[in-house]
């Protein structure tokens, strides 16, 4: 069946086959598998691919939503400074995941572009992404952290939950061939003395 697959379509069969057992059988060795690394070239598209797909599949969002992310994080990318950063989660080396620290102002960084692929959400990634920005918006000398997400993204509310973040503000918006509401969260982030 596979003998006349070119290299990509059997890179792409492996891939899918990944998928496919770590959502039937989550092996916890496989979280020992997992790495968080800088963002390298080519990285942004793989992020607002992974962002467009998932979301229009899960959620029903349209084009729009791939220009809203691939505009924020071309912004991001040409005006990075040293207290920003994106994070690239990889199960052996494959993209599972991403999260960014981006400036929003002086005292304040936003968490942006969390994302988990499905075959990867049984590992642990979010948490881990979570507490890597979390650290390093704190080693960064921020006051606090906002991000905005939806109402219905239920894993994701609960890992900010989770890490601390509270709810302060929502708004109805007509965005992405849908109407939504979403949620503002923010963490403070006390200075440490130690």
């Amino acid at each position: 069946m596979v003998e006349g697959l070119s290299p990509e379509e059997m890179k792409e069969l492996e891939l899918a086959m990944d998928t496919i057992e770590n959502i039937l059988e989550p092996r916890p060795e496989r979280s020992n598998l997992i790495t968080l690394r800088a963002h390298r070239p080519g990285d942004i598209g793989t992020v607002i691919h992974h962002h467009g797909v998932l979301y229009s599949r899960e959620h029903g969002f349209n084009h729009e939503f791939d220009a809203y992310v691939a505009l924020g994080m071309a912004r991001f990318i040409e005006e990075i400074t040293p207290r920003e950063h994106l994070w690239i989660a990889e199960i052996q080396g494959r993209f599972a995941g991403s999260i960014a620290i981006v400036r929003h102002d002086d005292e304040t960084a936003q968490l942006r572009w969390l994302i988990v692929e499905p075959g990867a959400r049984k590992n642990g990634i979010g948490r881990q992404l979570v507490a890597e920005a979390v650290r390093f918006s704190r080693e960064m000398g921020y006051g606090a952290i906002i991000l905005w997400t939806i109402d219905f993204l239920h894993a994701a509310r609960h890992l900010y939950d989770t890490a601390g973040f509270r709810m302060i503000e929502t708004k109805v918006s007509p965005v992405w061939g849908r109407t939504l509401t979403e949620e503002c969260w923010r963490l403070d982030l006390p200075f440490d003395n130690n």
